[in-house]
């Protein structure tokens, strides 16, 4: 008897666990006003849409990974490494509204997690724990992540550089381009945190924020999760040791281009 309960418990436990399907998706356009053409500019040989896709493979939370395209160019570049893509507008006003069309094809995607088409060294464990963290909370309707920086950065004086401050719970208070906080005072143990470019949503979530219209600090900072935070929805930030930097200029592709040049 002891023993068919065991085997019920093991039951219980696996469904639960199937009961989420967790899709990776990479939104990948080819119109950016800074690095135009950057999902395809070739980094160490392979395309750092390439990149993304082959770091994602290595999460063990994902179901499934696609990439969410408006140009026929980088859809076909993803099919001749093996990737899935997926064709969304061209009129989207960021890349969370084209994973909430790209969603639409798979109905039993049940979290969706934003991995940025511009960060080809991200950490998968990375992508595991905002997996995770949805799974654990099923009340938790948007994560995201962010690293410390060292005060004396010069990357907090730089716009392409995002940084967040956070509520005593951990949830974002704000994000900016701009210095955040700005240090009027030294205040001892206070962290300035690099926002990482990668969301974990639950899918009603994701729904229900693309009904919103582009919100006016959204459109001010040109920063998405904005709009989430105007609307009054709370945005977990977890901290994490993954510093791996994003591509926003062709500048930075050749910083990583010496990095993965030098592993």
């Amino acid at each position: 008897m002891l023993f068919i309960g065991w085997r019920n418990l093991f039951y219980c436990v696996s469904e639960t666990a199937s009961s989420h399907h967790i899709i990776g998706i990479l939104p990948a356009r080819w119109g950016s006003t800074r690095f135009p053409g950057k999902p395809l500019h070739p980094i160490a040989g392979k395309p750092l849409i390439q990149h993304v896709w082959e770091r994602c493979q290595g999460a063990k939370l994902l179901s499934q990974i696609i990439v969410a395209t408006d140009d026929q160019r980088i859809a076909d570049a993803v099919i001749a490494f093996g990737g899935k893509p997926v064709m969304t507008s061209t009129d989207h006003p960021s890349g969370t509204d084209r994973l909430a069309e790209a969603v639409k094809a798979i109905p039993e995607a049940t979290h969706i997690i934003n991995i940025q088409g511009d960060e080809p060294l991200i950490d998968p464990a990375l992508i595991d724990e905002l997996a995770q963290a949805l799974i654990d909370d099923p009340a938790l309707h948007m994560v995201t992540a962010a690293n410390q920086l060292d005060p004396a950065d010069p990357a907090i004086a730089d716009p392409n550089v995002v940084k967040t401050v956070l509520k005593a719970n951990g949830h974002a208070l704000y994000f900016s381009r701009s210095p955040l906080p700005y240090f009027r005072d030294a205040v001892p143990g206070l962290s300035v945190l690099r926002h990482k470019g990668i969301y974990g949503y639950r899918r009603d979530f994701l729904e229900t924020f693309v009904t919103w219209p582009p919100s006016p600090l959204e459109l001010a900072e040109s920063l998405e999760q904005l709009r989430a935070l105007e609307n009054g929805s709370n945005i977990r930030v977890l901290t994490t040791s993954d510093t791996s930097p994003g591509v926003d200029t062709p500048e930075q592709a050749a910083e990583i281009e010496r990095i993965i040049a030098a592993t």
